[in-house]
């Protein structure tokens, strides 16, 4: 490390006693019990060896190290110093393998992955060595199935017959529940299948089992032609892929019906949209984008990858309006680092050294919108909120590709930039895409924010820390406020907690419960404006999870899917109360909330809203 790191790391000492740490930025006991599991690092005995300040000193002094391969006014130095103040600041911060795996020996930066998988014992037993590669480094994977022939399909080599495409996910299941990444978490996976696939049943219903495919996340490709055929309830062909021809013919609304009651019952599938997608894809040139990252938000190329990083917008207002030049300001820089990290990451794979250095995706995104608004006193289900997200993402998809711009001028375009849809435009860019709106999971809790763009999911409420401690949190921004109107107590606080929303307390006042909604307070086309709003403006996809009360009905989720399509996202996910084992948030129920000294809602350890399980910690 350079003389500047080493230098800090002596004048930083203030500690916590019950963590046997030191904490050098005054962060909240379940941000540092997090900070101790996954990011900080350890010795051979196990013993954590740096502090925070120090972790944020570590990723900088190792992303900035990318500016001595360019010409440029600022000095390696100057730019370390402004990657640090950033994330010391918690003004923005980068995925998980970036706080992890920077300045160590692995040096795997990138949280997201896609595979491809050729259509033999090969080439599948390829996909599934690569995935452990990517894994054990900290990524995350994706997979299209749809090009493996289905099931009872002829094998020419041993005249025998195929077991199909949700046979094999079980192995990359399995696969992906021994590996520890760095000894921090276990991977995670999306599995997609085409709606045209003739196992599509099959895989729709793979997780109706409560431990099925628990490292996987399942999305549907639905087509355009899919969608409308839904809609008119005609006849949809399902395609053998090793062929092309006809299987069978299915009536698509009732395969819809199918997608649509294992969603309401497990959560999955999701949908994705392949040809709204494909409408958006950069590079049309490198081929059709099949299938997505871990949480959906990233659409990619066969062996692409891409890191991604959120700016905390809780961080963007100043006395009651949002600070634009600030916010401007940390977009530029924010580029920057993404850019950088692409030049000194260490890529698990050649291939995916290759495509990634050619497009040279960066997905900078948000999280701390919830918070956001209620500083501005915005209410997350109004009309408000809305033109707000609109606004917002426009300007930093705008400014993020004013960022690239500039570094084009001075690094030059990524290598493919004549075979994409910039050089139509004559964008001349350095990056092939710039924006993603990821589940920002363990990163908003080290920035003490709300996730992503979800809404808070509780005002006060009990949280299972690591350690095995229970800790009673509450928002710091409702406090301000209690405290303020003249209502903060403890008893107020803990019937919060009992009820598990403000909407039916007496002694709040209506303008605190306006503003301070939670998830379930939010209806699902009120979840849907704001995640199209943010995909209007954003150039790879949106991660959100539309949460669902326990008596969310069928229909409920037809309704959601379907609108999703038509307001142009590129996938959808739905959660309803309940519906998956072991899920990491648990509301009170109505008749215990009504007694004294009920249950409350109860939070895991890393959750910090939106997805409902392990699945989205990247």
């Amino acid at each position: 490390m350079a003389g500047p790191y080493k230098e800090k790391r002596s004048q930083r000492c203030s500690v916590k006693p019950a963590l046997d740490l030191t904490d050098d930025l005054k962060l909240p006991v379940n941000t540092m019990e997090v900070l101790k599991r996954r990011y900080l690092l350890k010795d051979a005995r196990q013993n954590i060896i740096e502090t925070p300040a120090e972790l944020f000193r570590r990723v900088a002094h190792s992303i900035a190290e990318a500016e001595n391969n360019f010409k440029s006014k600022l000095s390696a130095t100057d730019v370390e110093e402004t990657f640090e103040q950033m994330m010391a600041k918690l003004e923005f911060l980068p995925n998980s393998p970036t706080l992890m795996n920077a300045g160590t020996s692995l040096g795997q930066l990138s949280a997201c992955f896609v595979l491809p998988i050729r259509d033999c014992m090969e080439g599948i037993f390829e996909a599934l060595g690569n995935m452990a590669k990517i894994h054990q480094s900290g990524g995350g994977t994706g997979f299209s199935f749809s090009s493996l022939r289905p099931k009872s399909d002829i094998v020419e080599s041993t005249k025998g017959r195929a077991s199909g495409p949700v046979s094999f996910m079980t192995i990359f299941d399995q696969a992906t529940g021994v590996i520890v990444q760095g000894g921090r978490r276990r991977g995670a996976n999306m599995g997609i299948l085409r709606c045209d696939h003739p196992d599509i049943v099959e895989f729709i219903e793979a997780k109706m089992r409560d431990t099925a495919f628990s490292n996987f996340n399942l999305s549907v490709g639905a087509t355009d032609r899919f969608i409308q055929a839904v809609k008119r309830n005609t006849n949809f062909s399902l395609l053998n892929p090793r062929t092309g021809k006809v299987v069978e013919k299915v009536k698509a609304g009732g395969l819809f019906d199918v997608i649509v009651n294992a969603a309401w019952r497990t959560g999955d599938p999701g949908l994705v949209f392949l040809d709204e997608i494909n409408r958006r894809n950069p590079t049309p040139e490198l081929g059709q984008i099949e299938a997505t990252n871990p949480c959906g938000e990233l659409p990619l190329l066969p062996f692409e990858s891409c890191n991604l990083a959120s700016i905390n917008l809780a961080k963007m207002v100043r006395n009651g309006r949002v600070n634009w030049r600030r916010l401007e300001k940390t977009i530029h820089w924010a580029v920057r680092f993404l850019d950088d990290v692409i030049e000194v990451n260490n890529f698990p794979l050649e291939q995916t050294r290759q495509i990634t250095l050619a497009n040279r995706k960066i997905g900078l995104g948000v999280m701390g919108f919830a918070d956001m608004l209620i500083k501005l006193a915005i209410a997350y289900n109004s009309p408000q909120a809305v033109g707000l997200a609109r606004k917002l993402m426009r300007f930093i998809h705008r400014q993020s590709l004013a960022a690239s711009a500039a570094l084009a001028k001075q690094r030059g375009v990524f290598p493919n930039f004549k075979r994409s849809v910039h050089a139509r435009d004559n964008l001349r860019l350095r990056n092939a895409t710039v924006n993603t709106i990821a589940p920002t999971g363990t990163i908003s809790i080290i920035a003490g924010c709300s996730s992503s763009i979800e809404p808070l999911f509780a005002i006060s409420f009990v949280r299972n820390v690591l350690s095995g401690a229970k800790l009673f949190e509450t928002n710091a921004l409702f406090e301000q406020a209690a405290k303020k109107a003249g209502i903060y107590n403890k008893s107020l606080l803990s019937e919060i907690a009992r009820k598990g929303s403000l909407q039916n307390i007496g002694a709040i006042p209506q303008d605190l419960k306006q503003v301070f909604v939670t998830a379930f307070d939010v209806k699902p086309r009120e979840h849907l404006a704001i995640q199209s709003a943010f995909q209007k403006y954003t150039d790879n996809a949106v991660s959100k999870t539309i949460n669902l009360p326990a008596n969310a009905t069928v229909d409920d989720v037809r309704d959601i899917y379907l609108t999703a399509h038509k307001l142009k996202c590129k996938g959808i996910t739905v959660y309803r109360y309940g519906s998956k084992a072991g899920q990491v948030l648990t509301l009170p129920d109505a008749d215990d909330a009504a007694a004294s000294g009920g249950e409350v809602v109860t939070a895991g350890a890393e959750f910090s809203g939106g997805c409902p399980t392990s699945l989205c910690v990247f």
